[in-house]
Order: structure tokens, then sequence, then C-alpha cells
């Protein structure tokens, strides 16, 4: 095995979100390629050299056992995967995401793909610039100067600004950064599996609901419309007094907390289940209710087929629910669908599942993690 590296990179971004397009890069990077140690602040300037939006630049520091070559290889996949479209022979183009290797720890390369030390470093304040904030000391093995004397000789007068904005080492660091994320969905959706994986992955405080020993709830599936407001009201009492207490008591060694429900689904499932005078009843009581808890800083549904929500109650195997019907399910979905829309000032992302299993594909995983990351860093910035 090749031994290990700290290895210096640049990145720029020009084409869609921009600030998340860098931060995907990073995430990747973790992923794949290498642990991420280091990362600058972001830099914005005018495109030089073509015309085209403005870029937003920024370097990392990595250790890699990748040799030189393998690592530029590597780079080249995550720029086309990522959507880099690289037009041969057609000078510079906008791009979605551009990386850089700038430096191989001390190594030399002169070769007809590399070049280590990148020979543009001393040209560029928007490389300089973020190389500085974390790596002002190191030397270039070839000029022998380090960054903050290069940046001091540069004669790049392009204007660079730096951006209120910041990049994470890892995903961890970024779910630090929220409080509390609920993910909701149907029955069967696969609410429960996702929040415990993201509460393993990035060390959060599960919640969970508790269901399995309410007495009603067998009952209930056997016979609805008798036992459809004990049972309402039963979750109710339940789901409110855990909710409080999982929600206000801080854990200090977790980072954030993610739950496998909101309150509020229990007006959803009320309204579908309840008689018009047994909801407006069963509603008053909720409102005041639903003042006094904590409301999620996203809230994630988890949108699935109706064919795809019966295999998975099917598979799971829970006897009380074998005979939940699609009709059931759709009027559910309808009812989360109506509150989601009601609710515009709550902070909601519809992830759509039709064509992913996040469950045995870890592509598909690493997908719906994207999209709960881009919607993230819009929050937090």
């Amino acid at each position: 095995m090749h031994s290990e590296n700290v290895t210096y990179l640049a990145l720029g971004s020009n084409l869609g979100n921009r600030h998340f397009n860098l931060q995907r890069v990073i995430f990747e990077i973790n992923e794949t390629l290498g642990d991420v140690i280091d990362v600058s602040s972001i830099y914005s300037n005018k495109a030089v050299g073509f015309d085209g939006g403005d870029f937003l630049n920024a370097c990392i520091a990595i250790k890699t056992t990748l040799t030189p070559n393998a690592l530029l290889n590597r780079l080249l996949q995550l720029e086309t995967r990522l959507g880099r479209n690289r037009n041969q022979g057609e000078g510079y183009a906008s791009r979605t995401i551009d990386i850089d290797i700038l430096y191989y720890g001390q190594n030399v390369v002169d070769g007809p793909d590399l070049s280590i030390p990148h020979p543009k470093i001393p040209l560029r304040n928007f490389v300089l610039k973020p190389l500085a904030d974390i790596a002002p000391q190191f030397y270039h093995p070839i000029l022998k100067k380090d960054t903050r004397n290069l940046l001091q000789e540069s004669r790049d007068e392009h204007p660079l600004t730096k951006e209120p904005l910041k990049l994470f080492k890892n995903r961890s660091a970024l779910y630090a950064q929220v409080q509390f994320l609920a993910i909701e969905g149907n029955i069967g959706a696969g609410k429960t599996t996702l929040a415990k994986m993201i509460a393993e992955d990035f060390n959060g405080k599960l919640v969970l609901e508790r269901f399995a020993d309410n007495p009603f709830l067998p009952k209930f599936y056997n016979d609805q419309q008798r036992y459809a407001f004990p049972l309402e009201m039963s979750f109710l009492a339940d789901r409110y007094q855990q909710f409080v207490d999982d929600t206000t008591q801080f854990n200090l060694f977790k980072n954030f907390m993610v739950s496998d429900y909101d309150i509020f689904k229990s007006l959803i499932f009320a309204q579908v289940t309840l008689a018009k005078e047994e909801f407006n009843l069963y509603r008053k009581l909720f409102n005041i209710m639903y003042k006094e808890v904590k409301k999620p800083d996203l809230y994630i549904y988890l949108n699935q087929p109706t064919d795809r929500l019966l295999t998975n109650i099917k598979r799971r195997g829970r006897a009380y629910e074998q005979n939940i019907s699609a009709s059931y399910l759709n009027a559910i979905h309808n009812g989360y669908r109506s509150f989601i829309t009601s609710h515009p000032e709550q902070e909601t992302l519809i992830i759509n599942l039709e064509s992913l299993d996040f469950v045995t594909n870890r592509d598909d995983y690493l997908q719906v993690l994207s999209r709960m990351e881009e919607r993230l860093l819009q929050l937090i910035f």
C-alpha cells in the first residue's frame, strides 16, 4: 500500500448551487478518496479567462494513500459524476465543479497529464488566499517559499471576496449544526429505518415513536369505527408525553436529534379515522398541546408509492397491519400532503423514494443524504 500523504486540493464552482457543489465534493472525497483534515473559508471572484458566472473557491487538505496519478483519475471521475462537462480544445468554460491537485506532500511530479506542484499556484489569488487559510507555512518544493510569501508576491489583481459561508469537513460536522430533524412518511415508508441510520452514522439522539404496546391498535385494525377515538386519544397522550420528554432532554454526547415522527401526525391520522364530531373535539385538545412542543428545523417527508408501502408492510410482518388497505394509505398520504401545503412556514423537504432503496443500496442512501444536506446548507446560511 502506498504511504499516506497530506495533499492539498483547490475546489471551484460557478454553475448551479455553487456552495453545495463544493460541500458535496468534500463529502464525496471523504467517502471514497481519503480523510479531509482541513477546509478553508470560501472566496468568490469573477471568472478569469472567459465569460461566465462568478466562482466560489476553497482549498482542502486530505490524507490519502492513493498515488498522484491514481488520485487524479479518481478526481476526474468525481468531477464527471458531479456534472463537470469537459470540452476538450475549447479553453476555459463554466463548470459545476473543478478540482485541482496543488501539492502532494513535498513531491514533485512532471508528467504529460499531471504537474505537481500545480504550475499556476503563484499566479492565482483565488487559490493562494484559501490555501493560506489552511497551509500558511507550507513550502513550495520548487520555489522554496511558503504560501504567505507567494500571496504577498502575487501580481494577481483580480478582486477576491471572502463569503459568509462555511464548508464542513464531514457530514457529522454539518448535522451538528441543526438541533432537530423529523423524518415522516406513510405507514411502511421507511422513516424509522432512515432515522436509525442517520442517528448511528452522525451521532444523533434517536427519538422513536413507541406504539407497539398500544392495546387499541390491533383492535382498531379489526374494527376501525369502534376503536378509532380511543386509539387516537391514547396515541395523542403517549406521543405528547414522549415527545416533550425526548425533545427537551439535551444529551451532551449527541450532536443533534432525529425522530421518526412529528407530533402533528396525530392530527393527520385522526382526521382520516375519526367522525367529524369526534375530530372537532380531538382537534381542540391537540391545538393546545401542539403549541407547547418543539418544532423540527427540517421536516422530511418520505414519499413512497402505495404498492411499495403495501409490500413493505407485508415484509415486516406485523400481524395487526396486514389488513391495511390501499385506500387507507392513500387517505393518510393525502392528509400529509394537506398538512405540508397548509404550513408553508415550516421547512419541508419531500424525498421521492419511488426509484430508491436506501436500505440495501448505499448509493441510494447517499443520494437521500445529499438531498437533505443541500437543504440543510440553505437553512444554516
